[in-house]
């Protein structure tokens, strides 16, 4: 927030002189200004940067055509009501979280920059849910709405309440982002709050297999009628009434609509008032969540943390491992990444099996999930990359601190596999099936040691250390997000012969020959995380000043 550091103070010297209303306009145009050249400066010096942010604004583009189409084709579909309603609750539940838990490279979520500038908590909640607006993810909220609103409306009434109820959907939906994120900034930017990722990444996790068996179930069992009686309740829970205003304005139940009118816009009142009192407290109350009272530490952290080390290797390798090892355990966001990756790794497979709907091979999608910590290595140490870069001059030495990397990486992913292969193979009572699923979980582990390696040197970018569920700094999401991606898609291709091999030995019914998969699988993901460093380290021995200059951006 640099730039508002400039335009803002501006900003409340005008409001002095103009009349509120006046000011208002021109804080919020100051806003909207700010968040573009948010976006612009994000995009400053880096062609891939730009080719990445706009292929993942491509990519949500279509994606939120095709939902838009989709939703529309329900029109005149029995239950499209029951859909969009229950579409347009959980949209508003991940406006209210996701923003928080997942990177969303928006720095203007953290109002606390703002508290030095001398503005008036309402204008600046006019201005803040102007720039809200501006972005890829209220662009794919709209898309939703207007989709979701097509879908039920008919006649003149159902068409007058569908121009009312998106714009209310889409405000609802931003302004509860914006209220929950400012209640919580203080503790989503303290130690605590950095810890809550936690358990955080844990209850999405969980919950979001939970409803991924609950649809399995639903549509086994009854399909959408079976969903009424929660749209019956849900569609009385704003900003979902919005949606539900418009499928009761169309089935001429108007005193239903105007009821459903009134709790949205009640609603949207209601959340606007406690955002501006939540600010007015930020901006007013002193900041204790950091402070704590000085205790006497027990015993020294020298006095045995050098014997639970002492089985790493001697030397730069040793070193290496120790510090990657001490992040997954000391560093909040790094620890929330891994236990998050541990847990959404064994959930699948595991509780697959308990459904008798899983499968062995689905144990591998726990060795992707660690497989991913792979990527983005150097902008894990943010900031204090520097001093690991001051150690790289020559490809040699680049290797060898991307090889260390990969070791500690593999030191918890290798038994975690292997143990996650062989729990699965116990819950499915298919132990025949073991070594080649074990084999392919391998191979992919060292495909994505391989892309991992090469994704963190050419497309690296910073992890931002001012914000609990801030991971990507702001206009590098983009790039983030198409180096995981297609990271991933280069994985799959990479083992595709191991895969290959274990599709032809099951089909062609040679299961007795499928043991072979685990030795070849083991070997080939070697040589590919072998093969992966050595072809990322002269990139990185080559680009390190701009790999420091992304990971140091945040």
């Amino acid at each position: 927030m640099s730039a508002a550091s400039a335009s803002a103070p501006a900003a409340g010297r005008a409001s002095a002189a103009a009349p509120p209303a006046a000011a208002a306009v021109n804080l919020t145009s100051v806003f909207l200004r700010l968040k573009l050249s948010l976006i612009r400066n994000g995009l400053k010096g880096s062609s891939k940067r730009k080719a990445a942010y706009f292929t993942s604004l491509a990519l949500s583009l279509a994606v939120a055509c095709l939902a838009m189409v989709g939703l529309a084709v329900l029109h005149g579909n029995a239950h499209a009501g029951t859909v969009v309603v229950l579409l347009a609750a959980i949209l508003a539940l991940g406006w209210t979280f996701m923003p928080l838990f997942f990177p969303s490279g928006d720095e203007t979520l953290d109002p606390s920059r703002l508290v030095m500038l001398p503005l008036r908590p309402r204008p600046l909640v006019r201005a803040l849910l102007a720039s809200s607006l501006v972005g890829i993810g209220p662009l794919f909220t709209v898309c939703l709405a207007v989709g979701s609103v097509v879908a039920v409306a008919r006649g003149a009434a159902g068409i007058v309440a569908a121009v009312v109820a998106a714009p209310l959907l889409v405000l609802g939906c931003v302004t509860l982002a914006r209220s929950v994120a400012t209640a919580n900034v203080r503790l989503l930017t303290s130690r605590k709050g950095r810890d809550l990722a936690l358990l955080s990444g844990l209850l999405i996790a969980i919950g979001a297999q939970v409803a991924n068996f609950a649809s399995q179930r639903l549509f086994e069992s009854g399909g959408l009628a079976r969903l009424e009686p929660a749209e019956a309740v849900v569609r009385w829970l704003p900003p979902a009434t919005a949606v539900g205003m418009v499928d009761s304005a169309s089935k001429g139940s108007y005193g239903t609509a105007a009821g459903q009118l009134a709790v949205t816009v009640l609603a949207l009142v209601l959340l606007l008032r406690f955002w501006e009192r939540s600010l007015t407290a930020l901006m007013v109350t002193p900041d204790g969540s950091t402070i704590a009272a000085a205790k006497p530490s027990g015993k020294r952290e020298s006095e045995g943390g050098a014997g639970a080390w002492a089985f790493l290797p001697a030397g730069r390798t040793g070193a290496v491992m120790q510090r990657a090892l001490r992040y997954v355990v000391r560093d909040p966001k790094t620890k929330s990444a891994w236990v998050t990756a541990l847990a959404v790794g064994a959930i699948v497979p595991v509780f697959n099996a308990l459904q008798g709907t899983g499968s062995m091979y689905l144990a591998c999608f726990g060795a992707g999930m660690l497989g991913m910590q792979m990527y983005n290595q150097f902008g894990q140490d943010t900031s204090a990359f520097w001093m690991v870069a001051q150690t790289i001059s020559t490809p040699r030495e680049a290797f060898e601190e991307l090889r260390a990397r990969a070791y500690a990486l593999a030191l918890v992913t290798v038994p975690y596999t292997v143990v996650l292969t062989a729990v699965t193979a116990a819950l499915l009572e298919d132990w025949a099936a073991l070594p080649a699923g074990l084999g392919v979980g391998l191979a992919l582990l060292g495909s994505m040691l391989c892309t991992g390696a090469l994704a963190s040197a050419r497309f690296p970018y910073s992890i931002p250390t001012d914000g609990a569920f801030k991971n990507v700094a702001p206009g590098q999401g983009g790039l983030a997000w198409a180096g995981i991606f297609g990271g991933m898609l280069v994985s799959a291709l990479i083992c595709s012969p191991v895969i290959a091999l274990t599709v032809f030995l099951n089909v062609t019914d040679q299961q007795s020959l499928t043991w072979i998969v685990l030795p070849l699988g083991a070997a080939w993901g070697t040589f590919a995380a072998w093969a992966g460093l050595r072809l990322a380290a002269p990139t990185v021995a080559r680009t390190l000043p701009e790999i420091l200059l992304a990971v140091s951006k945040g």
